[in-house]
Formats: structure tokens, C-alpha cells, sequence
């Protein structure tokens, strides 16, 4: 999926994340995270996977985590990846 404009998906709110998005020549990825010296690994691990199952090779991606488990994740991300691309057509087998 190639990011065409900004987007966001989120809160701040705690157990929740912020995941902001915008077009870039180069993949490049920010975590920001309350939890990053514990849970830090996993975190761009969920991140980097979800971004590789969806496509996206450019962007730059930044998340703002507040506690957030594996699958809030993914979907925060999922949802701005897709407002960002505006993708007519989604397949939805790509998403995990």
C-alpha cells in the first residue's frame, strides 16, 4: 500500500495508543512508549509485522503507546495505514 496523505488513529487515553502516518520516501518508523524498557521489542516486532503484511515500504510511521496490548496494536495501525493509503478496495485476508 503506498501512503498517500496523513493520518491518525488513537488516543492517548491509557491502555490505547496514537499511530500517526504520512507519506515518505523511505520506511521510517518512531515508538514512543511509557512501557518501551519492558515491552519495547515486542512492540516494533507488532509494528514492523503489521507494516509487512499490509505493504507499506514508505511512510513515516510514529506511535505514540501508552500500554497498549498486541492486537489494539495492529488495529490502530491497520486503520491508519488504510485511512492514509485511501484504498478503495481493502483485502481483507491480509489483515492478521
Amino acid at each position: 500500500m503506498q501512503i498517500v496523505k496523513e493520518a491518525l488513529a488513537g488516543t492517548y487515553e491509557s491502555s490505547d495508543l496514537m499511530v500517526k502516518i504520512a507519506p515518505a520516501s523511505e520506511l521510517e518508523i518512531v515508538i514512543h512508549s511509557e512501557v518501551m524498557p519492558q515491552f519495547g521489542e515486542q512492540i516494533s516486532l507488532v509494528v514492523r509485522e503489521t507494516l509487512r503484511a499490509m505493504g507499506v515500504h514508505q511512510g513515516c510511521v510514529v506511535v505514540e503507546d501508552k500500554g497498549a496490548l498486541d492486537c489494539v496494536i495492529r488495529a490502530r495501525l491497520q486503520s491508519a495505514v488504510l485511512r492514509a493509503a485511501e484504498e478503495q478496495v481493502i483485502d481483507w485476508s491480509m489483515m492478521e
